[in-house]
């Protein structure tokens, strides 16, 4: 399967990959009535462009075709998840690493900070347990919420930008189809299609834009309890313990494993960010 949209078997066939993404068997009749669906009031194809598209999907290895029963293969369900990721934006990796990173650092500032404090002074700020722990929650909240907001107003706009110019880009493809009447539906349906996905692209941004939140808060809160918990000295050492395995276990393993990058080069290049950024923070909250 091309990755260009050319013709209404290609638009068909990525609706098709679209529905039985998640592995499950369906009647033609009712994958017929779920592209009908997309259109609303219009009935978009008719049986036999259907059928024509799941045979050239099934000789290409994406379906299996039994009786009445479609299925898709491994590779199709491969590639289903991977139109998903494209035009829905379903796998959160931007919001996961953020939330990774902001969490530990925010843990990083806050801890150093406080120790930073105790060494040097006395200071009635850093002597009250429940001033330090106030300030700790209030500042890790502020970037949890600064995360999920950015990401939510931030994450739409992109997307929704980008999915309106891959919209222009297959119009383009599809305006060159010879039959006017197949020219039409496929254009007709690739408009009806990119009209649900972009309601269902706020759906998936809220969920992202949770993820970023949470990933943040987690990623902060455990380093900071174990300081604020445990006896002095004890619990710098656990906490940035906490710190160094959030970073160089979750954070790295998920970057390296995404980007398929060595982990090694994936390590330095996180720690060299991680500490750039607290040391940078530390330095403007002493000015």
């Amino acid at each position: 399967m091309s990755f260009e949209i050319q013709e209404l078997p290609d638009v068909i066939r990525v609706i098709v990959l679209l529905n039985l993404s998640k592995g499950a068997k369906i009647k033609k009749s009712t994958l017929k009535n779920r592209v009908d669906g997309i259109c609303v009031s219009y009935a978009c194809i008719e049986m036999n462009e259907l059928d024509k598209a799941l045979k050239e999907m099934s000789a290409e290895g994406l379906i299996i075709e039994k009786e009445d029963m479609v299925q898709l293969t491994s590779q199709g369900q491969r590639l289903g998840k991977e139109w998903e990721n494209l035009l829905l934006k379903k796998e959160p990796i931007m919001e996961v690493v953020a939330g990774l990173v902001d969490g530990s650092i925010t843990s990083l500032v806050v801890i150093l900070s406080a120790f930073i404090a105790t060494l040097t002074a006395n200071t009635a700020f850093f002597g009250n347990p429940k001033t330090v722990v106030f300030a700790a929650f209030l500042t890790l909240s502020a970037v949890a919420i600064t995360n999920f907001s950015s990401f939510l107003l931030g994450g739409i706009t992109e997307d929704l930008a980008d999915i309106m110019t891959l919209q222009n880009l297959m119009n383009y493809s599809l305006s060159d189809i010879p039959d006017k009447k197949e020219r039409d539906k496929s254009l007709l349906l690739v408009q009806k299609l990119f009209t649900l996905l972009g309601k269902q692209i706020h759906r998936s941004n809220l969920y992202a834009a949770i993820i970023c939140g949470t990933t943040t808060f987690l990623a902060g809160i455990f380093p900071i309890a174990a300081y604020l918990v445990l006896p002095p000295y004890y619990n710098i050492v656990v906490s940035l313990i906490l710190v160094i395995a959030i970073v160089g276990v979750f954070l790295v393993r998920y970057r390296s494993k995404k980007t398929r990058v060595n982990w090694k080069v994936t390590l330095s290049e996180t720690i060299a960010i991680v500490i750039i950024a607290t040391v940078a923070s530390l330095l403007l909250g002493a000015i």
